[in-house]
């Protein structure tokens, strides 16, 4: 979902666009004009839109299975996925490559620069996403992949401040681009049709996002502060989107608070279905101890529901605690509960960091202001080609 936002800020442009996906899977419904790279070409009609697919082709109904399950083994292969990416390049001559993200999209990006030795290779753009840098470079096995691959990158572009002085410390020596979000500018006036009338106190719907992961995500924490504020639930109903299984299990106990309904959004859900609830929730929940700046919290600020999120360093970029939402620690219920209640009695507080977090992302999210930097930086880069290289510190 990210990259397809992403991509839809130069989807028209007239540039001669292709992605290589990282990993096997049917293609996001808002892909535009472009030309997509994948294992084996989707029964998925793209032509409408532009898109067009490049891969093992098999026309008829009976097989397809069998080439499916090859794919699901064959292609996540990094080797496999290297050299398939390095042939790509080879034909294509791109101008610049953009890498989304480290640890699926960026080694994979480093073993085919690895494959083509000397061989040119274009300028590469580096869009660090939340737990690429600030999770996964403090894990031993890790760190060396980390380091050869920003070693590499000419350029450089962060979803939070944070992450901007983490890149050299791992070995980053090209150019900074910029901050912006995984997902880049929001269509804020379409987002905004979302957001149901009336007082954001009124609402009586709590979401949360319901991730246990080896990533940092700590949903179970937020369920157990949940619990301690049972006494305040009656009326409520709490909706959990993105549920990992770990997650379902913990959700009976909720369940049994006198009063709380608790709904479980279909998964995967869409956008629009996260965008419905966010314009429909008091309060937003997110609890991760490594994180960027997460896409749901900006979702959530920009439908009004008040955001209880995670210090993650990054998240305080966008919330002053207290002000216009709550910073909690990932792994204290205790804490997380206290701001909850907060948060569930506190009418004034909430009305008003929906009037902060709507000027906030007015400046600092907004698609007509966001879209043209993006532009302009693609334009820049293919113009400029590899930047001078910033000595040792």
């Amino acid at each position: 979902m990210h990259t397809a936002r992403w991509l839809s800020q130069i989807a028209d442009e007239g540039w001669d666009l292709h992605l290589f996906p990282a990993e096997v899977g049917i293609p996001h419904h808002d892909y535009r004009n472009i030309t997509l790279h994948t294992f084996y070409r989707q029964h998925w009609n793209g032509s409408s839109s532009g898109v067009q697919q490049k891969g093992v082709y098999w026309p008829f109904p009976r097989g397809i299975a069998r080439i499916r399950q090859v794919a699901q083994l064959t292609a996540p292969r990094r080797a496999t996925q290297a050299a398939r990416l390095a042939r790509t390049i080879r034909r294509l001559k791109p101008d610049l490559i953009h890498v989304l993200e480290m640890q699926s999209a960026g080694y994979v990006a480093l073993e085919a620069r690895q494959m083509m030795g000397g061989e040119p290779f274009p300028p590469c753009i580096y869009s660090c996403w939340g737990n690429d840098l600030f999770l996964f470079g403090k894990r031993p096995d890790h760190e060396p992949r980390i380091r050869a691959f920003l070693s590499e990158c000419d350029y450089f572009i962060a979803d939070c401040r944070r992450d901007v002085p983490l890149a050299r410390q791992f070995g980053f020596k090209g150019e900074d681009l910029g901050v912006f979000t995984t997902a880049g500018g929001y269509d804020l006036q379409a987002m905004r049709l979302f957001r149901q009338p009336g007082r954001v106190s009124s609402r009586r719907v709590i979401a949360l996002k319901g991730h246990q992961t080896i990533r940092g995500a700590n949903s179970l924490a937020a369920l157990q502060a949940l619990e301690f504020c049972g006494d305040l639930l009656d009326g409520f109903e709490l909706r959990v989107f993105s549920v990992s299984d770990e997650i379902r299990q913990a959700l009976s106990r909720v369940s049994q608070i006198e009063g709380l309904h608790v709904t479980e959004v279909r998964h995967p859900c869409t956008h629009e279905e996260i965008l419905d609830l966010m314009g429909r929730a008091r309060i937003a929940i997110g609890i991760s101890s490594s994180d960027g700046t997460p896409n749901a919290m900006l979702e959530a600020m920009v439908l009004g529901a008040f955001p209880i999120q995670s210090d993650t360093v990054s998240t305080a970029e966008w919330i002053e605690d207290g002000v216009n939402g709550l910073l909690v620690s990932a792994t204290d219920p205790e804490s997380i509960a206290g701001a909850l209640r907060r948060a569930l009695t506190d009418d004034a507080l909430v009305d008003r960091a929906v009037e902060l977090n709507s000027d906030l992302v007015d400046q600092r999210l907004d698609l007509i202001k966001i879209k043209p930097k993006v532009i302009e930086l693609y334009r820049k880069v293919a113009a400029q080609g590899k930047p001078s290289r910033q000595p040792d510190a």
